[in-house]
């Protein structure tokens, strides 16, 4: 169950051995996503770029193609690193399979770094419950999708639930399905890239304001400075897509980090908590030989 404020809002929600929300650190999820390419090995290699950053997890992305790709689309053609082929073979190609899991859940645990994943459909969250993750993802396109929210509410783990490409009545709707214990929503803009003028970081206190649950920042963009600036407007969980290289085949690779960009945002999400400071304005001790040297009439520089 969330923590609750004396106005009634959610304060904290407990993610693995993480308290997440007021009073604790940003939880820094890195978001994987489909950036391995459904190779394992740069999976691993992710992996080791979030733990080298400071990230407190890394995030994947599971779909059941037969459930996700519709029939319509199952036979178009595309270009691919496995060739010239159809859109069905390409989502088979890009799953992560059990053995592969397995070996992801081996070695995130050998890590000590949180694992979990947005599962996009009935049959990808009952996979990925086989593993014990601490929490789920929900991504914004399936925020619509009732069945899976219900499926994966049943599964009794704190849900993270972004809000991209979502009206304020369908966001009512998901959160009234899901029920606020336990709930974290991310604010987003669902743009890949994002440009800066889209991405309204003004709606997180919004989005905490109107719903009184815990509220997070999925961010899209290229750079740093605005996911930085989301934890200076409370957001208590940052969500960025990360890569080993931006040139790599992919439709998430643009709008992901490279590692040296990852290593600057957890260190300036850390450098602005450290400088949040309490809120109450009083003088400092370093600054009494300062009003000595300074104010009075006898005071100089």
């Amino acid at each position: 169950m969330n923590g609750q404020t004396l106005d009634g809002s959610a304060n904290e929600v407990r993610i693995g051995n993480r308290l997440v929300g007021d009073g604790h650190p940003c939880f820094i999820v890195a978001e994987i996503g489909i950036n391995h390419n459904g190779d394992i090995e740069i999976a691993k290699k992710l992996i080791d770029v979030a733990e080298a950053a400071g990230c407190d997890a890394v995030k994947f992305q599971k779909r059941t193609p037969e459930a996700c790709v519709p029939a319509a689309q199952r036979n178009m053609m595309r270009e691919t690193p496995w060739g010239y082929i159809s859109y069905m073979a390409y989502r088979e190609k890009i799953e992560l399979g059990l053995a592969q899991y397995e070996e992801i859940d081996r070695y995130c645990r050998e890590n000590d770094i949180i694992w979990f994943a947005s599962c996009w459909d009935e049959p990808s969250a009952d996979f990925i419950k086989q593993f014990g993750v601490p929490c789920y993802k929900i991504a914004s396109a399936s925020l619509t999708d009732d069945d899976l929210l219900r499926h994966t509410r049943s599964v009794g783990k704190p849900i993270l639930l972004s809000t991209g490409m979502s009206e304020l009545h369908e966001i009512d709707h998901a959160v009234e399905t899901l029920g606020s214990d336990d709930l974290v929503l991310l604010h987003a803009v669902s743009t890949y890239p994002a440009f800066y003028e889209e991405l309204n970081l003004r709606a997180i206190s919004s989005l905490r304001e109107r719903y009184r649950v815990l509220v997070g920042y999925s961010g899209h963009e290229t750079g740093l400075a605005s996911s930085a600036a989301a934890v200076a407007l409370g957001a208590c969980v940052i969500e960025r897509h990360i890569t080993l290289d931006r040139s790599m085949w992919g439709s998430d690779q643009a709008a992901s980090l490279e590692p040296t960009g990852l290593t600057r945002l957890v260190r300036d999400i850390r450098l602005i908590e450290k400088s949040m400071g309490t809120g109450e304005k009083k003088v400092l001790a370093r600054e009494l030989p300062m009003i000595a040297r300074l104010r009075g009439k006898n005071g100089h520089v």
